[in-house]
């Protein structure tokens, strides 16, 4: 019987609520692709995590709460909690372990949003912590209002990198317009990750990690567009099918 691929996905937290959520993007946008996505428990226990990870085909960082600046290793400075952040020690505690095991495991790997910046920090890499103080550009970063499946800025699509090719396949140029809602973005790049997209203000926009057999992460939001944007859905497409064949590896 051919299954589906098993897609883990990292919960979203409403402190508020004191709850667990998942937008259902995330969702669709797997079971549109051929997955079936589940979402996981919010721990720390590594082994809990180790066993939930050897469950699953794939692992998709969702976006969320800001990365914290101490998960690598710089201060939570005062004009950082000026722009008045929203944190999830829990999150910045389970992700990193996560991570590690899906890559040790060689799962398939997406990265959204929180998603890219969580990848790139947890394997070395630093943050701009506030993109409007620190790299104050004309390029609209964080769309004001809803609804988030529209188009804003450019990226322009790295050549040679999988991103570049998976668009080229279909008849897509080196620049796609996506969505933006962030205030946090890449500065140094983590070793073993490569650049397949920047914005034009030189922010980068997608990584991905040459080792693995995939390990992509993206900015912008294709659990938003993918109903309305043909390349989102390649995306998703791309992951589930790196997750149902590497079930087969």
């Amino acid at each position: 019987m051919n299954e589906r691929p098993l897609i883990g996905i990292v919960p979203l937290v409403d402190y508020g609520r004191e709850s667990l959520w998942m937008l259902p993007g995330y969702m669709d946008g797997v079971i549109e692709a051929g997955g079936v996505p589940v979402m996981l428990p919010l721990t720390d226990d590594e082994a809990a995590i180790r066993q939930l990870v050897g469950m699953c085909d794939g692992i998709l960082f969702t976006g969320g709460q800001d990365v914290s600046p101490e998960l690598y290793g710089e201060s939570v400075t005062e004009a950082y909690l000026a722009t008045k952040p929203e944190l999830s020690p829990e999150r910045d505690r389970m992700e990193p372990v996560l991570l590690r095991e899906a890559l040790r495991a060689d799962k398939a790997i997406l990265g959204i949003c929180r998603g890219i910046q969580l990848i790139n920090a947890a394997l070395g890499g630093t943050m701009w912590h506030d993109l409007p103080t620190e790299v104050p550009s004309d390029v609209e970063h964080h769309m004001p209002n809803p609804p988030y499946d529209l188009l804003g800025h450019e990226v322009t699509l790295v050549e040679g990198t999988p991103l570049a090719e998976l668009m080229a396949a279909a008849g897509e140029g080196g620049r796609i317009a996506v969505n933006s809602y962030h205030h946090q973005a890449v500065r140094v790049v983590a070793p073993g990750l490569t650049v397949m997209a920047k914005a034009d203000d030189g922010v980068v926009e997608a990584l991905y990690r040459p080792e693995s057999r995939f390990c992509w992460a993206v900015q912008w939001h294709p659990e938003f567009l993918h109903k309305v944007d043909a390349r989102s859905r390649m995306i998703f497409r791309a992951f589930v099918d790196a997750a149902r064949d590497g079930r087969h590896a």
